[in-house]
């Protein structure tokens, strides 16, 4: 059995710009970090006792005996894709700490974490950047999904990066460097908050995208917000500037479409900065899921306080990307 742990992602900066239909006009750029919340996946060879070949469990259970009978799509698409042999019987679990489509990246940390699991199986040699690339190919051209190509880079790599979208299709993956114990003041003063769901990131996507073409200012501010940010992580500047940086870019990013916000969004947005919340965003596609602030340590209390009718999800930040936590054939 093969046992895969694919961490979730938060984006900061940059979101929009890494939609192929931005940056290969354009170029592209965002900074993201992965969590220590997972999705877990396994998979092994199912032994030809049972009355259907394969067996795939999810928020249903499935048993047939054609992998083309498979209703999860991710799934489906995926062993056809890998070439997976018919004959031997799979058995596929999925498990995960966050709820899907929450704004985490869950749908391709799905992707990345089924792939490297069925690969491994496999036994194929892969690196990361073959399973990030793999799990685009997959939802972009495949599956047809209107997502673009951060969260599946960040969560095959892992870590606090920028993630650079060249014109030429070329993507590079920076780890940022901070000076010591900044990490960790910036983990302390970052708090996830979750809103609930009633979306398909693919659906606000695809009005998102739509309106990339009259909202070239806002995007190209968004874009060099990413530059900004790291400027002020990689030095001493105070770090409550980077607060200041994601209300700039969630302004920017509402400018696009408004369509990513809604009267729940604002009120937790407006109640978060009333309670000492230097800035904060959506996380994802929008209109739901998860919302991430930036607050002063100073004002923790008042905060917690405030946000207290919330779900708030204390996290860490994960370093490992994508990885194998437990191997047998």
């Amino acid at each position: 059995m093969i046992i895969t742990r694919t961490p979730y992602r938060i984006s900061f900066f940059g979101g929009g710009t890494d939609y192929p239909s931005w940056f290969l006009k354009n170029g592209g750029a965002v900074i993201s970090a992965t969590i220590d919340k997972y999705i877990y996946m396994s998979s092994r060879f199912l032994p030809p006792f049972f009355e259907k070949r394969h067996r795939i469990v999810w928020s249903k259970v499935e048993n047939v005996d054609k992998f083309q009978e498979i209703e999860h799509p991710v799934i489906r698409e995926g062993l056809k894709y890998l070439k997976f042999n018919q004959a031997k019987g799979l058995d596929i679990h999925y498990q995960a700490d966050l709820p899907a489509r929450s704004g985490m990246g869950s749908s391709s940390a799905f992707t990345v974490g089924l792939i490297h699991c069925l690969r491994k199986l496999n036994k194929n040699k892969f690196s990361k950047m073959d399973l990030a690339l793999d799990a685009i190919h997959l939802e972009q051209n495949l599956l047809r999904e209107i997502v673009g190509c951060q969260d599946q880079i960040a969560c095959a790599f892992g870590g606090l990066n920028k993630i650079t979208f060249h014109k030429n299709k070329k993507f590079l993956v920076e780890p940022l460097l901070l000076p010591p114990g900044r990490i960790d003041e910036l983990e302390s003063n970052l708090y996830l908050i979750y809103l609930g769901i009633d979306r398909f990131a693919s659906q606000v996507a695809q009005k998102f995208v739509e309106n990339f073409k009259d909202r070239k200012k806002n995007l190209n501010k968004i874009f060099s917000l990413v530059l900004d940010a790291i400027k002020i992580l990689e030095s001493k500047k105070n770090l409550d500037e980077f607060g200041e940086l994601l209300h700039e870019t969630w302004m920017q990013k509402k400018a696009v479409h408004p369509i990513i916000s809604n009267e729940r969004v604002e009120a937790l947005y407006n109640t978060a900065i009333k309670n000492g919340a230097i800035g904060g965003k959506l996380l994802g596609a929008g209109k739901s899921g998860f919302m991430v602030f930036y607050v002063n340590k100073s004002n923790k209390n008042k905060f917690l306080n405030g946000i207290k009718n919330y779900l708030y999800v204390p996290f860490k930040f994960s370093f490992n990307g994508t990885n194998v936590i437990q191997k047998g054939y």
